[in-house]
């Protein structure tokens, strides 16, 4: 499934693409907002490799409640977060596979042996990992089931992980035919979607620094910018900060567009922008939406920033232990609708939040119909919106902490859309 963040992702290249065709923004003088940025790279700790092994020991646990033997994990933000390993997705395999107990194992290309060792050896696998490598005219699924075969598994349930290949879960399911294929959901979701101390600290940093880059790019807007110079401008203050961040970029009727358009936009003096996008600090991720005026707001825009404003604010104050994930998503919705902007997808036209951390979105799901309750260190965006089709949209978003006894969000909200950055 394509994510918001993809898609910006794709503005962001879209940016790059317009600076090498001549329309990056303008040199910054050296007293520019921008290069008045300091790095805040230092204030960033990698996650250790003990943390990396409680959350095996998370696993195994989750695995056990859940009558999961195995899990296989392959590349993605998963393997990641349990072994410390960064590897991308072609046609070959390479697996993580962390059995209920004992110690992971992983299947390699044979090629690829020295390169999958040197990074497992900076997580929870150690020097001397159980590596199974199979050679180009192998199957690698035969080594899973070997690997599995080693453990005393030859029956049970085999989760996957839900951003596994097809072709990869066919594959360990045809090489175990006496084990049935599972998702690994509650697994992977169950550890990532509680977050530890160390894991707010750096999705806090990361809202603080997109919120910087931000205000930085605003005060540094020019009328007849375009929006992929105003992206830059974003991408160089991220940059200037220490992080790689981006932003999509949206104006006037195209801003109606809750993920943008392509269409080349300029930007004019009493014209809504909406920028949404964020970066990452040491994998984790922010993702913040700011609506502003360039100059003068009409008094119709006011209206809807302000019921938007009060949307978000309605959702943070729903939102805390105990409570389905849905009524967040009511809470906010209610006051659209009380607003006249309709009850259901009129005008907000998309759920209220997602789930946050080393990916854009991930589990849970602030949107009606989840009954998931709450509990105290999950992370979401907090978005509502308001979209008027060839006119405007307005959207609001900051990062939202579930706490002990409420929720609490970890930049200061927006008050206004021509002063949007003031205390």
């Amino acid at each position: 499934m394509t994510t918001r963040r993809q898609i910006l992702a794709g503005l962001g290249a879209a940016a790059v693409a317009s600076a090498q065709r001549g329309g990056a923004p303008p040199t910054l003088p050296p007293d520019s907002p921008i290069n008045q940025l300091k790095s805040r790279k230092p204030e960033a700790k990698p996650i250790t490799v003990e943390e990396r092994r409680a959350r095996l020991a998370r696993a195994q646990e989750l695995m056990h409640e859940n009558k999961i033997d195995a899990i296989v994990l392959t590349g993605g933000t998963s393997l990641e977060y349990f072994g410390a390993i960064r590897w991308g997705l072609s046609e070959r395999l390479f697996t993580m596979v962390v059995p209920g107990k004992g110690d992971p194992f992983y299947v390699s290309p044979a090629f690829e042996e020295d390169r999958s060792r040197e990074q497992i050896a900076l997580g929870p696998g150690g020097k001397d990992p159980r590596v199974l490598v199979w050679q180009e005219d192998q199957s690698p699924y035969a080594r899973v089931a070997a690997g599995l075969k080693e453990r005393g598994l030859t029956t049970g349930n085999i989760g996957i992980e839900e951003t596994v290949k097809f072709v990869f879960a066919d594959g360990v399911s045809k090489a175990n035919p006496g084990m049935k294929i599972v998702p690994a959901t509650p697994v992977t979701a169950g550890c990532r979607m509680i977050k530890s101390a160390h894991e707010i600290a750096l999705m806090r940093l990361a809202s603080h620094v997109t919120l910087q880059a931000y205000e930085a790019a605003w005060k540094s807007l020019k009328e007849g910018m375009t929006q992929n110079d105003f992206a830059g401008l974003v991408s160089a203050a991220h940059a200037k900060l220490g992080f790689p961040g981006s932003a999509g970029v949206q104006t006037g009727e195209y801003s109606a567009l809750p993920h943008g358009s392509a269409t080349p936009q300029v930007i004019r003096e009493g014209t809504i922008l909406l920028i949404d996008g964020g970066c990452q600090v040491e994998g984790y991720h922010s993702d913040l939406s700011r609506t502003f005026v360039l100059g003068k707001a009409t008094d119709k825009m006011k209206k809807v920033f302000d019921i938007v404003h009060a949307a978000q604010q309605a959702a943070l104050k729903a939102a805390r232990p105990g409570v389905e994930a849905q009524s967040v998503d009511a809470a906010a919705r209610k006051v659209i609708a009380d607003a006249g902007y309709g009850a259901n997808y009129d005008h907000f036209t998309h759920r209220v939040g997602h789930g946050m951390g080393m990916d854009g979105h991930e589990w849970p799901y602030l949107v009606r119909g989840n009954t998931l309750k709450l509990v105290p260190e999950m992370t979401f965006s907090d978005e509502p919106g308001v979209y008027i089709k060839g006119e405007f949209g307005v959207r609001l978003e900051d990062d939202l902490h579930i706490l002990e006894n409420g929720a609490e969000l970890f930049t200061p909200v927006s008050n206004s859309l021509e002063k949007p950055f003031a205390a």
